[in-house]
């Protein structure tokens, strides 16, 4: 791999970061209320009561579902008639299988209005297949369409893989292409992610590696060749112009792992204790996500690893410093920021289902993944609960609902 000096790498670093600081949008300025509230952080159960968020349709559910030769409501109409239950619904993602009914999911999606899916890819599928799938899962949604979203980055992490498929490059062969031959082959593989009903790819990774001698010593990103090179000049190019190219397909990208993984020597997916002890609040290493923010990202998934010289407290993604000071405030994101996965991580095992969801909520995240489906009722409940006894942390749901719904209307999910 071609090495770039460190004075270089810190000028393109820096002119990415100024830039981004200058006034990076996406997603468009939101009207939402931006109160805070402190998380929970401990690990102990939540207290919430045990029955789910209420299911049954108010009046004002009622009307938001009805037709009307009315002038298209705005996002804001749509969510103010929308019942607690299902505001909050819009907060979570769980897993899916990518072919067949998934009897699990379309629990979660009818009892508890969860408004989006991770298709999980369990084997060779087809484009047609998947469709089906997708096409099953939306019939429940209602008249707010899931968003339908799998991890296809290319080499070592592409879910959907079989007839209609392109076998896609690892990211680390992409980094060798030019930004602009990346973005074509990005749009090639989001038209088929489209035909097989899927409208979020939850990628590029925009994490940096810092050499190939340290790769293998890196499991999440190095070891697996998911990293696009060894420097933030050549990340930041090549994770933006995958994005675009997704979103000339008609796909939202999604940035990860926010504020980066490339410098761990642990996996947040099977192991506990994962801290990153180098990255600080303005790190060079940040310029990818700065400057594919800049370029309209609409989704930006955060790390569950500590940053020791951040806030080290707290997991990434239940930190208020980090999501809401760093990512919405140095960044000036306005789209929708996900988690990692926090049902079956080992990361955050030692906090309880309701916990991790209320704690990441609480720092300013819009929608929690969990593949582990199973774990819905707990986290949904807990998030309905504190919103009913916490004004403040009431209205975050809201104003991430309102991120939510936003997104989706921009990519036609939300009936007029």
């Amino acid at each position: 791999m071609r090495s770039i000096g460190v004075a270089t790498v810190m000028i393109v670093a820096a002119v990415v970061i100024v830039a981004a600081l200058a006034g990076c949008t996406s997603g468009g300025e939101l009207t939402a209320p931006t109160a805070t509230t402190a998380p929970t952080t401990s690990p102990i159960e939540s207290t919430a009561p045990t029955t789910p968020p209420s299911t049954s349709p108010s009046a004002s559910s009622a009307a938001s579902t009805r037709p009307s030769s009315a002038a298209p409501r705005t996002v804001q109409q749509i969510l103010t008639a929308m019942p607690e239950g299902e505001r909050v619904g819009q907060l979570f993602m769980v897993g899916a299988a990518s072919t067949g009914t998934d009897q699990a999911a379309t629990t979660a999606i009818t009892r508890y209005h969860v408004g989006s899916v991770i298709l999980m890819g369990q084997g060779p599928t087809s484009i047609a297949r998947t469709a089906d799938a997708a096409a099953g899962l939306q019939r429940h949604a209602g008249p707010i369409k899931l968003f339908v979203a799998t991890d296809q980055e290319g080499g070592e992490v592409q879910r959907l893989h079989g007839d209609g498929f392109s076998s896609i490059p690892s990211a680390l062969r992409q980094g060798a292409e030019s930004p602009a031959s990346l973005r074509n082959d990005a749009k090639r593989w989001a038209a088929q992610l489209r035909a097989a009903g899927v409208n979020l790819d939850l990628a590029p990774v925009a994490d940096t590696v810092p050499s190939a001698s340290f790769a293998p010593s890196n499991p999440p990103i190095g070891a697996l060749d998911r990293e696009f090179g060894f420097d933030p000049g050549t990340v930041a190019g090549h994770a933006t112009a995958f994005a675009q190219g997704l979103a000339d397909a008609g796909v939202d990208a999604t940035l990860k792992h926010f504020p980066g993984l490339g410098r761990v020597t642990g996996n947040t997916d099977t192991t506990a204790g994962v801290t990153d002890r180098t990255t600080t609040r303005h790190d060079e290493y940040l310029a990818p996500f700065a400057a594919a923010v800049q370029g309209g990202a609409p989704f930006v998934m955060m790390s569950t690893a500590y940053y020791s010289r951040i806030d080290p407290g707290r997991p990434a993604a239940f930190s208020p410093t980090i999501v809401t000071g760093m990512l919405r405030g140095d960044l000036h994101f306005r789209g929708v920021v996900i988690s990692d996965d926090v049902g079956s991580a080992a990361q955050v095992a030692a906090f309880a289902p309701g916990a991790r969801a209320v704690d990441f909520i609480a720092a300013g995240g819009d929608m929690v993944l969990t593949v582990d489906s199973s774990l819905i009722g707990r986290m949904a409940t807990a998030v309905l609960a504190r919103a009913r006894s916490d004004t403040g942390f009431h209205a975050l749901v809201d104003a991430a609902a309102l991120r939510v719904l936003t997104a989706k209307k921009a990519r036609g999910l939300l009936s007029p």
